[in-house]
Formats: C-alpha cells, structure tokens, sequence
C-alpha cells in the first residue's frame, strides 16, 4: 500500500476530516488533500508527526524508495531555503554602504573616505541615484526575508534573478561613479549570488 492510502486510511479509521487532521498537524487542508492525493509528500517533521499522531513508525507509513524521494525532497527545500536567507542578508547587507566609508571624496587635493550618506562633491544625480539603489536593494532583502517561505510561482523562481540584477546595477553605477571601494563591496555580493545560482541550477 503506498503512503497516500496509507495516510487515507489511518485518517478515516480515527474519524477525521482532511480539516481535522491538518489542524492536528498544524499544516494546511491543502498539504493533507496533496499528500492523500499522492501529489507529493510531507517533510520530515510532518512525517514525525503524523507517525506520532497514529502511533505508528515513519518505516510503516513509506516504503524504502518513499523514504529516499521524501529525504532528498527535505535536502533540496532546506538547500533552497537557506540559499534564499544567503540572498536576503547579502541585499540587506548592503545597508553598510550607507554608514562604511566606502567612498572617495576629494576634499584640496587629497582624496578622503567617507560612507554615502557623508559623501558630497558628486552630481546630486548620481549620489541619489547611488542612495536609490541601495535603498531599493535593501527594501527587497526584507522582503525577500519576510516571504522565505512564499510559493508563488512567479515570486520563487524569479527574486534571484531580480536581486541578481539589482546587485548588477549597483556594481556598474559605483564603477561609472569611480567609488572604487564600494564597487569592490557590492561586487563581492554579486559573485557570491551568482556562484549560489549557478549551484542551484
């Protein structure tokens, strides 16, 4: 018997709704549908938890090859998550360009280092265009840090792919501005985002 009949039939034999169930799993109506349904599985602690739950054990609820796809299904969502903090503290680590003295600032002739928001004698273009980025990159680490576990389709495949491209623009602006230091910070950002794609795909 495979784990969806398996999970259908222990829930029947206690008399529960998929509603029930999912409030006794602290999972939604919509997990227990998909694992009944045979549409995917549970991760481990829901496992743990529904063996406990039916006082059976995890070997008597999947066979063999149901544990292996469930094991490397965990693997790959614990990998996914924590790629997806590394890219939200990497977009929110770059607030230190506001308060590290990362830019150049020529001041009778010698050339002083101070953080953005100290930096004058620049077009107030670029110094707002450079506050900007920054902000904006910033902003999408906390949200990107406040939806770890969003299931959007188009939120999960393409936030990389959009915080890639802010890193992109902010590392070309520093580098038409000449902030030598802060192009070198925001780079190092960059790389290390496109090496964790690269491993992702």
């Amino acid at each position: 018997m495979e784990f969806h009949e398996k999970l259908q039939e222990l829930r029947k034999e206690k008399g529960l709704t998929q509603e029930e169930l999912a409030g006794v799993l602290f999972v939604s109506r919509t997990a227990v549908s998909k694992w009944e349904s045979g549409r995917g599985y549970p991760n481990i602690d829901s496992l743990k938890a529904i063996a406990a739950y039916y006082q059976v054990t995890i070997d008597e609820l999947l066979s063999g090859d149901e544990i292996l796809s469930v094991a490397r299904e965990d693997h790959r969502e614990k990998e996914r998550k924590t790629k997806n903090l590394i890219f939200g503290l990497l977009d929110l680590g770059m607030v230190l360009l506001f308060i590290l003295p990362l830019f150049g600032q020529t001041e009778e002739g010698y050339v002083k280092a101070v953080s953005l928001f100290a930096l004058d004698g620049i077009h107030i273009g670029l110094k707002v265009l450079y506050i900007a980025t920054v902000a904006v990159m910033v902003l999408f680490g906390v949200v990107n840090m406040a939806l770890q576990d969003g299931r959007k389709v188009f939120w999960s495949k393409s936030k990389g792919l959009i915080s890639l491209l802010l890193g992109a623009i902010a590392v070309a602006l520093l580098i038409v501005g000449r902030q030598v230091y802060g192009a070198i910070f925001a780079f190092l950002f960059f790389v290390i985002k496109v090496v964790l794609l690269i491993r992702r795909g």
